[in-house]
Protein backbone atom coordinates (compact mmCIF):
# COMPACT_ATOMS: atom_id res chain seq x y z
CA UNK A 1 0.00 0.00 0.00
CA UNK A 2 1.09 3.32 -0.88
CA UNK A 3 1.85 6.14 1.92
CA UNK A 4 0.96 9.28 0.61
CA UNK A 5 0.51 13.03 2.44
CA UNK A 6 -0.17 16.21 0.70
CA UNK A 7 0.43 19.50 1.98
CA UNK A 8 -2.39 21.68 1.12
CA UNK A 9 -3.91 25.48 1.71
CA UNK A 10 -7.91 26.54 1.63
CA UNK A 11 -7.39 28.73 -1.03
CA UNK A 12 -5.10 26.49 -3.40
CA UNK A 13 -6.81 25.39 -6.54
CA UNK A 14 -4.01 23.17 -7.79
CA UNK A 15 -4.58 21.31 -4.15
CA UNK A 16 -8.02 20.63 -4.76
CA UNK A 17 -7.28 19.05 -7.90
CA UNK A 18 -4.83 16.86 -6.55
CA UNK A 19 -7.35 15.83 -3.85
CA UNK A 20 -9.82 15.11 -6.33
CA UNK A 21 -7.19 13.13 -8.76
CA UNK A 22 -6.60 10.73 -5.72
CA UNK A 23 -10.14 10.34 -4.20
CA UNK A 24 -10.87 9.16 -8.31
CA UNK A 25 -8.70 6.78 -8.05
CA UNK A 26 -9.40 5.81 -4.44
CA UNK A 27 -6.16 6.87 -3.03
CA UNK A 28 -6.01 6.93 0.58
CA UNK A 29 -3.92 9.97 1.87
CA UNK A 30 -3.23 12.49 5.03
CA UNK A 31 -3.69 15.90 4.45
CA UNK A 32 -1.62 18.55 5.99
CA UNK A 33 -3.29 21.91 5.58
CA UNK A 34 -1.11 24.54 5.98
CA UNK A 35 -4.04 27.17 6.69
CA UNK A 36 -5.17 25.57 9.45
CA UNK A 37 -2.25 23.77 10.81
CA UNK A 38 0.62 25.53 11.61
CA UNK A 39 3.23 23.13 12.53
CA UNK A 40 2.12 21.47 9.70
CA UNK A 41 3.14 24.57 7.75
CA UNK A 42 6.34 24.51 9.40
CA UNK A 43 7.17 20.89 8.45
CA UNK A 44 6.90 22.46 4.51
CA UNK A 45 8.82 25.54 5.24
CA UNK A 46 11.70 22.88 6.67
CA UNK A 47 11.77 21.01 3.72
CA UNK A 48 12.24 23.81 1.78
CA UNK A 49 9.05 24.10 -0.09
CA UNK A 50 7.16 27.92 0.29
CA UNK A 51 4.33 27.02 -1.72
CA UNK A 52 1.56 23.94 -2.16
CA UNK A 53 1.06 21.41 -3.15
CA UNK A 54 4.27 19.41 -1.97
CA UNK A 55 2.64 15.37 -2.28
CA UNK A 56 5.03 12.63 -0.62
CA UNK A 57 4.46 9.63 -2.09
CA UNK A 58 6.50 6.49 -0.51
CA UNK A 59 9.06 9.10 0.67
CA UNK A 60 9.43 10.87 -2.67
CA UNK A 61 8.09 14.95 -2.12
CA UNK A 62 6.31 16.08 -5.80
CA UNK A 63 6.36 20.10 -5.93
CA UNK A 64 2.93 20.84 -7.58
CA UNK A 65 -0.07 18.74 -8.84
CA UNK A 66 2.04 17.12 -11.84
CA UNK A 67 -0.53 14.51 -12.73
CA UNK A 68 1.87 12.81 -14.81
CA UNK A 69 4.54 12.12 -12.04
CA UNK A 70 1.55 11.53 -9.43
CA UNK A 71 0.04 8.60 -11.66
CA UNK A 72 3.54 7.07 -12.20
CA UNK A 73 4.83 7.14 -8.30
CA UNK A 74 1.11 5.33 -7.69
CA UNK A 75 1.68 2.97 -10.58
CA UNK A 76 -1.76 4.22 -11.94
CA UNK A 77 0.14 4.65 -15.49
Amino acid sequence: MNKVEIYTSDTCGYCHAAKDFLKQYKVSYVEHNISRDMEARRALISKGYRSVPVIVINGKEISGFDQEEVSRQLNLI
